[in-house]
């Protein structure tokens, strides 16, 4: 089954499992593994579409805060998807046994993916393409691998923010200076 598969009534209980497949990952290794063949699942076509959205949603941005932060959604999105194939291709998943370093986070992960996937309204929006639950699920498979097999922020690092804030690292420990407003950004 394909991505644009994931249509069905059934769409929900097959993300929802999906969650709970990847919540079983005991190693990075393990999740690699799994979102890589998560990954996999998707087309040409439905890359396409999560492309076409993201091009959509950073083109209402206003400028100059436009121009500087495309480069970065691109990268968090299509850059992790590149890396995510390229370690599963290159059998880096089998060399990874080092455990999920935040269970308890990423626990409470995997358990809001099901819920976040159909939170929005997409009937609401003016778009050219069909975005259904699944292409919102390819943000949390890259979600996921950055910040539970890398260790990384889940924006890339030096991503701007308006007011002038951007993600850091400071020797090894990154520091995202909007983190505390997370909560006004459900399912983030």
């Amino acid at each position: 089954m394909t991505a644009s598969d994931i249509t069905t009534p059934l769409a929900k209980e097959e993300i929802a499992a999906v969650a709970r497949r990847l919540a079983t990952a005991t190693t990075k290794g393990d999740l690699l593994r799994m979102l890589a063949e998560e990954a996999g699942r998707y087309t040409l076509a439905d890359l396409q579409v999560i492309g076409g959205r993201l091009f959509m949603e950073v083109a209402g941005l206003p400028e100059p805060y436009r121009s500087r932060v495309r480069p970065f959604f691109c990268e968090q999105l299509f850059g992790a998807h590149h890396r995510l194939l390229l370690m599963y291709r290159s059998g880096a998943f089998r060399q990874v046994g080092e455990p999920i370093r935040d269970r308890e986070t990423f626990e409470k992960f995997c358990a809001m993916i099901p819920e976040g996937c159909f939170t929005w309204d997409e009937h609401a929006e003016r778009t050219p393409f069909h975005y259904a639950p699944q292409h919102r699920l390819f943000y949390y498979l890259m979600a996921a691998f950055t910040m539970f097999v890398l260790d990384s922020p889940g924006h890339p690092v030096g991503m701007p923010f308006p007011g002038g804030f951007a993600v850091e690292d400071r020797n090894g420990t990154f520091y995202c200076l909007i983190r505390d407003r997370e909560k006004e950004v459900f399912f983030s």
